[in-house]
């Protein structure tokens, strides 16, 4: 580990590490455009420019420098100031200085960094260069006049992304970067926008509305999907404008989906904000609340609980699902479920049998991958990436039962029968099961067959499951499940057609088939008018998660907490409170008045989801059952991205990228069938 002197200061850094991250490791900033702790090292920018000693007498590229022992470096002496700005100088050369109508303006670096590091004028008085701006897709806008040539998003687009869509087209003044006309396909194209430091790329829908100093923002959880990335809410006044990442190492580093950042105009259309109650005419009207509780009330009085049934989506915070099985399974209602899919996961199933154990972080210090009907580039992106990310380092295989897509990682492709095999001579193997194999009508078989070929011991667990709803983990933690004699979700389909399940009430699960409840008397209780709110006989307005505070664990079993960064719209309220107040109406009040009291009921007799980001293995026993696996394929839960929820099927953003990406994909699939 050498040793070297950061202005006067020493400093022990690893083996390999670059003056830079020894300057850093002092506590000092260090000025930069192009290098990226997460991305390889470019050395474009040179601003990053430094004095060392012993060396020749000029400044030195601080980012792409090897740390050496005995080393002296400078950061402040007046070589280094009169470099920067001379760098800074010709950065600006051919910049536009439109800071006013840029969308980076408040939040870009180079704007900062010209404050801080440039001179106060320019010897530049030739004509600037302009360049053509590069269609990127529906999500990202360039104004390519800005670029300085970092590179900084066409490594990542390459590196993580595995997409490699971005590249530099020419040499020296005449370079550009490009996709050649052609949109972005990848599911985490959107990161580039943050990565950007000069404003040359931004977001398309987010262009021009709002400035950062005008927004309020919320820390918070995304339930897009099921690894709980965390991000950051920015809204002003009642409408929530962007959504960024925040940092968090052992989930998503820094990254987030594009559907995580650009769904949320979802939440601006076919908003629920008043009850509704269906009439004599067939039609819904909007009503009062204690006119739509007391209906509701008196329907669920009227019918006998054996005939009652409560699904709970995919986006359900943890409070509601406590708040409806403390209502529901105090009524005597059985017919409980939150696995709106069909998932095989049965009551009793210990928590070891349905989390991804060794969590997100886990993967990296495996050797070896099988995925069983799992696509983690569409049901988790960023999980995928973190996959791509192993592979780069090398050692590390990847093997896949099923048809699930195309990965940005080669994969072998492996049988039920040769799956052991495969897995054999791995010291630190990792068996990851799809939400889509587990919904299957031989799902249990195949969990059971997961857990006979996974490597688990004291030190290493590597069983897993990838799940895609946000509100699964906390909905089997709860044990939101059908009673000793109660219905899953198939059963009470086939309830309502035999006439003995009567009334169905949909706690914001959407991924149902109209057809599936028709003929029960059906409240649905959600934020957007989807396909819930559609056949619904009752309707209750709830609040997005953007809406309220929350509790969700994610697929590595870690509970984090949402915070609500907006009101919900017009006479919408929070689903916990919704159920509070209809068990007051029905005389069965439940024993908690607020948010607090209830969660100290919920954490008593569910204390994993009081152990706020933390993330450790489940207990483990015996789960599946043992019996044949259909020869037909897995196919993955997920097959539009862009689609999967009713807040991103009402987002016009998601609307374009499915016609952009996906149309022409299925024409290809077209042409290929023909």
């Amino acid at each position: 580990m050498p040793k070297l002197t950061v202005d006067g200061v020493e400093v022990e850094v690893p083996a390999g590490a670059t003056v830079l991250q020894a300057i850093e490791a002092t506590g000092k900033e260090v000025p930069r455009f192009c290098y990226h702790d997460r991305l390889s090292i470019a050395g474009n920018c040179r601003m990053c420019l430094v004095e060392i000693k012993p060396g020749p007498p000029k400044p030195a590229a601080s980012c792409a420098m090897p740390a050496g022992e005995n080393m002296e470096v400078f950061t402040n002496s007046p070589m280094v100031e009169h470099a920067r700005k001379g760098v800074m100088e010709m950065l600006l050369i051919n910049h536009p200085l439109d800071c006013p109508i840029c969308d980076q303006g408040g939040e870009c670096d180079l704007q900062d960094q010209a404050m801080s590091y440039g001179g106060g004028e320019s010897r530049y008085e030739e004509m600037k260069r302009a360049v053509p701006d590069k269609y990127m897709g529906p999500l990202v806008k360039t104004i390519m006049t800005r670029c300085i040539h970092c590179t900084r998003c066409v490594r990542f687009i390459d590196e993580i992304a595995g997409v490699p869509a971005i590249g530099a087209l020419g040499r020296g003044g005449a370079t550009e970067i490009s996709t050649l006309e052609a949109g972005i396909d990848s599911e985490l194209s959107g990161n580039i926008i943050d990565l950007c430091p000069v404003g040359a790329l931004t977001s398309r829908p987010y262009e021009f509305v709002a400035r950062p100093w005008e927004l309020t923002k919320t820390e918070s959880i995304d339930v897009m999907d099921a690894v709980g990335s965390n991000i950051r809410v920015d809204a002003r006044g009642p409408e929530v404008l962007r959504v960024l990442p925040r940092l968090n190492e052992d989930v998503n580093e820094e990254w987030i989906s594009d559907k995580t950042r650009f769904a949320i105009d979802g939440l601006k259309r076919q908003r629920l904000d008043t009850p509704y109650v269906r009439g004599a005419d067939g039609r819904l009207k909007p009503t009062s609340w204690q006119a739509a509780l007391n209906v509701v009330a008196e329907k669920l009085k009227a019918t006998s609980p054996e005939k009652v049934a409560v699904i709970a989506g995919d986006q359900v915070d943890a409070e509601a699902m406590f708040a409806a099985k403390s209502l529901f399974e105090g009524m005597g209602v059985q017919s409980i479920d939150c696995r709106q899919d069909g998932m095989k996961i049965v009551p009793g199933t210990p928590r070891g049998g349905y989390i991804l154990n060794e969590g997100l972080l886990g993967i990296e210090s495996a050797d070896r991958l099988l995925l069983i009907g799992a696509d983690p580039r569409r049901e988790a992106a960023v999980f995928g990436a973190r996959i791509r990310k192993r592979w780069l380092q090398g050692g590390f295989k990847v093997g896949v039962i099923g048809k699930i897509g195309e990965q940005t990682y080669p994969t072998d492709t492996v049988t039920m029968d040769t799956a052991a095999d495969f897995l054999a001579g791995a010291s630190n193997s990792m068996v990851i099961v799809g939400a889509g194999a587990l919904a299957r009508v031989d799902g249990a078989a195949v969990l059971a067959h997961a857990r006979s070929i996974a490597t688990v011991n004291d030190e290493w667990c590597g069983f897993g499951v990838l799940h895609t709803a946000a509100s699964r983990v906390a909905g089997l933690d709860l044990s939101f499940l059908p009673g000793p004699s109660g219905r899953d979700v198939n059963g009470i389909f086939e309830g309502v057609k035999s006439g003995d399940v009567e009334t169905v009430f949909l706690l914001g699960a959407d991924e149902i088939d109209p057809q599936d409840v028709k003929g029960a008397f059906v409240i649905y209780q959600g934020a957007v008018g989807d396909v819930g709110a559609g056949m619904a006989d009752v309707i209750l307005p709830g609040a997005a998660y953007t809406e309220k505070d929350g509790t969700y664990v994610n697929t590595e079993g870690r509970a984090q907490r949402a915070f609500r960064a907006v009101f919900p719209p017009g006479e919408a309220r929070e689903d916990w409170s919704i159920f509070r107040a209809l068990s007051e109406v029905m005389g069965a009040k439940l024993p908690f008045d607020d948010l607090a009291n209830l969660r100290v009921q919920m954490i008593e007799k569910v204390p994993v989801l009081g152990a706020i980001d933390e993330q450790n293995r489940g207990e483990w026993g015996d789960f599946g059952q043992t019996g044949p696996i259909s020869d037909e394929p897995f196919i993955s839960a997920v097959q539009n991205f862009y689609m999967t929820c009713a807040v991103s099927r009402a987002s016009p953003t998601m609307a374009k990228c499915v016609q952009e990406f996906l149309a022409v994909t299925n024409k290809e699939q077209d042409k290929a069938h023909a």
